[in-house]
């Protein structure tokens, strides 16, 4: 059982005494062992252990790092050196990273002990968990439900207690959505916030590295570490990072705007109504609504589904059989070679985004779908742009319904795809993003409502989410 609500708290009590780091993460391990049905891991490293006695040693003596002790899984598209780098993916289920990526060193750094690596959609592709080569990952609330995709494994591990906090990805709202279907805290920071350098690319415009947690605080400070320039990423950018940690301010008020396309046919009434009596809540608060409108968001889900295909098909091309990873015996030349491997070797959603992505791009189509889709992503960041200069914030439901089962969205793409709709937005335009947990539905199932600020505002974002939670 875990005696503390956020890292504060644990430190504090491995100061006094009171926790043992080694008994922490020996109740984490066995914790996962007792929940393996969960599938949120899919490689263990119960090697951490070793780790534990001296960075206690180190908290002891005031020496240690910001997240000393700190208990983290990463999702399985993030490179930690010597360890299997798989995308959940049969195409690379052998292979081991050379390198660790920036954001996982920088916690590393702070002393944090990674516990693992977290079961994800392969190549971060779905909004269930369920395109995993290592298998469908559940949901720690009612198992026979999806936990959100494509970084359930994460959001899994944090909402069943199996690490104190996880890293997931962002391309289309995948920390967010699993982050409401499981009922904890998801942040997509900024695009360039985070160094992107040994994360899997999925959609490179548009992938973005974020915490999930049980708290704010953590949030806050698991960011402040990861975030910041990084010579081997140009996309991440030169901008002051705060100590989100320490910037929290309890009497500040905001201006948040309601974008009435958001609120409109397709919500589920048990989700609308949390959302509009939480609302109601932060109205008696003293903070101010303003209905918006975002005229473009009709067309989000349509221009996010051909540009980030399209960069898929280009960013998974060099999973050929030939350089590395999973190849095919005995082909009989390298065409050959090409197709059995990407046949064998990648799941049905991953080939269907390819071809989808290879088809907007091909002559002839290029200029009808990718060009076009491009004007449009430069439409909706106009629409954010001019929100932004009416409001602080902007709040939505995170997901248009609460976790559904597990098969009942397989056989319809669309219908998956539309689990997005929420979401999208945030990743087309760069803007940060945050879901929080604000009730439950009538079967006891987490709702989600998620808030987005203008670019690198992630501050405005953790400031008026640890007022509410």
């Amino acid at each position: 059982m875990l005696t503390y609500k956020n890292h504060s708290e644990k430190i504090s009590l491995i100061k006094e005494g009171k926790l043992s780091l080694s008994e922490n993460i020996t109740f984490f391990l066995s914790r996962i062992e007792e929940n393996k049905h969960l599938n949120a891991f899919n490689f263990v490293f119960e090697e951490c252990v070793e780790n534990a006695k001296s960075i206690e040693e180190k908290i002891k003596a005031g020496t240690a790092g910001k997240l000393a002790g700190m208990v983290i899984a990463i999702k399985d598209v993030l490179a930690l050196e010597n360890k299997p780098l798989t995308c959940s993916s049969n195409i690379l289920r052998d292979f081991k990273s050379v390198y660790t990526a920036t954001a996982v060193q920088k916690l590393i750094d702070e002393d944090a002990i990674i516990i693992g690596k977290a079961n994800c959609d392969e190549f971060a592709m779905g909004s269930s968990n369920e395109n995993s080569a290592f298998g469908k990952v559940l949901n720690p609330i009612d198992n026979s439900r999806v936990p959100g995709g494509s970084s359930g494994g994460s959001a899994v591990a944090v909402a069943a207690n199996l690490c104190d906090v996880a890293l997931g990805t962002d391309t289309g709202g995948s920390i967010r959505q699993p982050a409401s279907f499981c009922g904890i805290i998801g942040l997509k920071p900024t695009y360039g916030r985070v160094s992107r350098f040994g994360l899997t690319a999925f959609a490179s415009s548009f992938d973005s590295i974020g915490p999930f947690a049980n708290s704010v605080d953590d949030v806050a400070l698991v960011l402040e570490v990861i975030a910041g320039e990084d010579k081997k990423d140009s996309t991440c950018e030169k901008v002051n990072v705060p100590e989100y940690s320490k910037s929290f301010n309890e009497e500040k008020k905001f201006r948040i705007g309601i974008p009435k396309e958001y609120f409109a046919e397709g919500l589920n009434s048990e989700v609308r109504k949390a959302i509009e009596e939480k609302i109601e809540l932060l109205k008696q608060q003293g903070h101010t609504f303003t209905e918006i409108s975002l005229p473009h968001t009709e067309y989000s889900i349509a221009t996010y589904y051909i540009l980030t295909t399209a960069e898929a098909s280009s960013n998974l091309a060099r999973y050929d059989g030939a350089h590395y990873g999973f190849r095919s015996t005995k082909p009989a030349n390298l065409e050959e070679l090409y197709s059995s491997s990407r046949t064998q070797g990648f799941g049905s959603e991953v080939k269907r985004r390819i071809m989808l992505g290879t088809y907007v791009l091909s002559a002839g189509y290029y200029d009808a779908y990718y060009r076009k889709a491009q004007k449009v992503r430069r439409l909706l960041k106009n629409d954010f742009d001019a929100a932004f200069k009416q409001v602080d914030l902007i709040l939505t439901p995170t997901a248009p319904s609460v976790a559904f089962k597990i098969g009942e969205k397989t056989n319809d793409p669309l219908a998956m795809y539309l689990e997005d709709i929420y979401t999208t937005s945030a990743n087309l335009v760069g803007v940060p993003g945050i879901s929080l947990p604000v009730g439950f539905n009538s079967e006891g199932m987490p709702i989600g409502m998620q808030l987005m600020a203008d670019q690198f505002q992630e501050e405005k974002l953790l400031q008026f989410s640890k007022q509410i939670s």
